[in-house]
């Protein structure tokens, strides 16, 4: 009888819906909601300063400082993405280096240590003999099995530094723009009202983006990021109306 063929990267795509937008899911959040609110920090800390004066002088300042703040603070992050995830994986290949040493120089040791690991993990001795018995024969899947157990790290090697740098900043420059939409398009007093509607709607935004992917509860992906936001928008202002233009 021939055997259903099976194929492992399909399943994750139907089952699990394992999408570019599921693997960078992370750098989107966290460039578009640092994005979103320190670009609207620069607008809501002018606003409070201006203590409700109308002057042509604010906006030009708002777009200027704001632009500046996106562009700069865009790459920083994206810099410090790369820089960090560069790093993480420098540490974790160094550590799987020792383990491969370890389980070729020192297999007892490495294999002792297996078992007790299994046996903490609900198996009882003889299963954790058998098994650990089975990993010798693949020292590959045994340094893997080390690291995540014994060493608890997580596996960065898949990660694309440079990717996830870009994304982080593309997604920075997006959804931190959207607060200096009515600045740019429009004038009038009204433009720090605007822009906090544009502000909740890019943190919304954000927070269904999370819903979607994450697939986690709406009103709490969507709230925890119209809440963060808020409050890191309602400290800029505060901060703003410490000073007067």
């Amino acid at each position: 009888m021939t055997k259903p063929s099976f194929d492992l990267t399909q399943h994750l795509a139907q089952e699990h819906k394992m999408t570019p937008l599921t693997t960078y899911l992370k750098e989107i959040v966290y460039g578009g909601n640092d994005g979103i609110v320190t670009t609207f920090a620069v607008v809501a800390g002018f606003a409070g300063a201006q203590a409700n004066v109308v002057s042509r002088l604010p906006m030009v300042a708002v777009l200027l400082f704001g632009f500046a703040n996106l562009f700069a603070d865009g790459v920083s992050m994206a810099l410090g993405n790369f820089i960090s995830t560069r790093s993480e994986q420098d540490v974790y290949n160094s550590e799987k280096q020792k383990e491969q040493y370890e389980i070729v120089h020192n297999t007892q040791l490495e294999q002792l240590e297996s078992v007790e690991i299994l046996i903490k993990k609900g198996f009882t001795r003889e299963q954790a003999n058998d098994l650990v018995a089975i990993y010798m024969k693949n020292s590959s899947y045994w340094t893997d099995f080390m690291m995540s157990q014994e060493l608890e790290l997580a596996n960065p090697e898949g990660g694309n530094a440079l990717l996830m740098s870009l994304v982080t900043f593309f997604s920075f420059l997006i959804f931190g723009f959207i607060p200096l939409v009515p600045y740019v398009f429009f004038r009038g007093p009204e433009l720090f009202g605007l822009s906090i509607g544009a502000t909740a709607t890019a943190l919304t935004l954000l927070g269904v983006i999370r819903w979607k992917v994450g697939r986690q509860g709406f009103v709490q992906s969507v709230g925890e990021t119209l809440l963060l936001g808020g409050a890191a928008a309602l400290v800029s202002y505060f901060v703003g109306t410490l000073f007067r233009i």
